[in-house]
């Protein structure tokens, strides 16, 4: 057995230590909003943040994850979606599909802590997420609306 602090509740699991996390949160915690996309860490439809940086929990095995680790998935990125980036994201429209929005947004979000004003170079270099309807455009402009409305937060 397995302790996880998922969006700050622990919660134990049963798990072999090589089942990827996205497993254990999708199957065992119910936390259906990370996404399985490709199974290889390439498409980032699964993104979580483990203590504030994004990874891709289809790659993590969880056995790797302490139970002092804080995993954040897009269910508890904020309350009611009110974000930034949730808010920015449904502003704009930016999903057309929606699959792998989700992870997009944790991408995101990861972005602005870490550059609160990133410039088009800077978006393009760490949202490498895939996005199969091609949205990178309102992506983008996501990123900046979301920039924006956390300077006047």
């Amino acid at each position: 057995m397995a302790k996880l602090n998922i969006n700050g509740k622990v919660r134990d699991v049963q798990a072999e230590g090589e089942t990827p996390l996205l497993w254990v949160i999708r199957e065992q915690v119910g936390l259906t909003g990370t996404k399985y996309g490709c199974g290889v860490a390439q498409c980032g439809a699964c993104s979580v943040h483990i203590n504030g940086e994004v990874r891709r929990s289809c790659s993590v095995p969880v056995g790797s994850v302490k139970a002092t680790d804080k995993i954040v998935t897009i269910e508890g990125l904020s309350r009611a979606s009110s974000h930034p980036v949730q808010k920015a994201w449904a502003e704009l429209d930016v999903p057309q599909c929606g699959y792998c929005q989700s992870g997009q947004i944790m991408a995101a979000s990861a972005l602005l802590k870490k550059n609160p004003n990133p410039t088009d170079a800077d978006i393009d270099a760490a949202m490498t997420n895939i996005c199969r309807c091609g949205t990178y455009q309102r992506i983008r402009a996501g990123v900046h609306m979301a920039a924006d409305m956390a300077k006047k937060a």
